[in-house]
């Protein structure tokens, strides 16, 4: 038996451990702009198709002159960092100064796809400066095809800074979750060939079985319709032999035995008048 003192501790430590548990906070996903009920089908499939990247971590260092060194921090459809409740789904950081910028937030997103790529953006990104008319950030992420990688190749392609309006960051990477599904579908010539070596093997074992218990074929006799199959055999021999010799049936042998027709009778010739006399 543990002692009263063991098990008030053991409950304090479960205690705190749930505890613990309930205080993290579920991590936020995508939330599309709009009404939840306004989100098409293919939106709600799009960030299924999306979720295998979510626990991924993204970065990009950015340097230009002496004047521009930024570290980019992407996440999908996850935020970036968690304890500042920001939606920041695309963060830039200044290596000079430290200072944060969110650039696209993943409370606002919106996505869409084509053959073999998706297109996710986040909006509602840290106000512009003196840019685009004070207008806040917006990052668009292009996800393209590569069969084979789960995700690699993330980069900054761009930033639009100098329009009025519409201002974006664009960014790239490679995934097999932006790749569409592998057609799988057997060909007509794959079926008849399948139906036609299903074919033959219930005709060889039915028919063996048929021989051996029904009939009570023994040895080579099993084999169904042994007789018909042994004939023919021999009859695609000859016709083989047929059409394939090289000579005319009717050429004479190059070789022929003696018969005994040919040898004739014996001389009746003697020798007799070389003999001395």
């Amino acid at each position: 038996m543990s002692s009263p003192c063991h098990t008030s501790a053991m409950l304090l430590v479960f205690m705190a451990l749930a505890v613990a548990g309930a205080e993290q906070p579920e991590e936020r996903s995508c939330d599309v702009i709009g009404d939840e009920s306004s989100e098409s089908q293919m939106e709600r499939a799009l960030l299924k198709k999306l979720e295998p990247l979510s626990h991924m971590r993204f970065n990009v260092t950015v340097e230009k002159g002496k004047t521009e060194n930024y570290i980019y921090q992407f996440r999908v459809c996850r935020e970036v960092d968690s304890t500042s409740h920001d939606f920041g789904g695309l963060v830039q950081t200044d290596r000079q100064n430290g200072k944060t910028t969110v650039i696209g937030r993943i409370n606002e997103t919106q996505v869409f796809n084509g053959s073999d790529w998706i297109m996710l953006i986040y909006k509602g990104g840290d106000s512009y400066g003196s840019h685009c008319s004070g207008e806040k950030r917006r990052a668009v992420i292009m996800i393209s095809c590569k069969r084979g990688v789960t995700a690699s190749s993330f980069s900054i392609i761009s930033e639009e800074r100098e329009k009025e309006q519409e201002c974006f960051y664009l960014f790239e990477m490679d995934s097999s979750v932006a790749c569409p599904a592998e057609n799988s579908h057997l060909s007509t010539g794959s079926i008849l060939l399948i139906t036609f070596a299903s074919l033959i093997a219930v005709y060889i074992i039915g028919g063996f079985l048929y021989q051996r218990l029904i009939v009570g074929a023994k040895g080579m006799e099993q084999f169904p319709h042994f007789a018909f199959w042994q004939d023919l055999g021999n009859l695609v021999a000859d016709g083989c032999d047929f059409v394939c010799r090289s000579k005319p049936r009717n050429a004479p042998a190059t070789y022929r035995g003696v018969g005994d027709d040919q040898l004739g009778e014996e001389s009746e010739e003697r020798d007799d008048h070389l003999l001395p006399m």
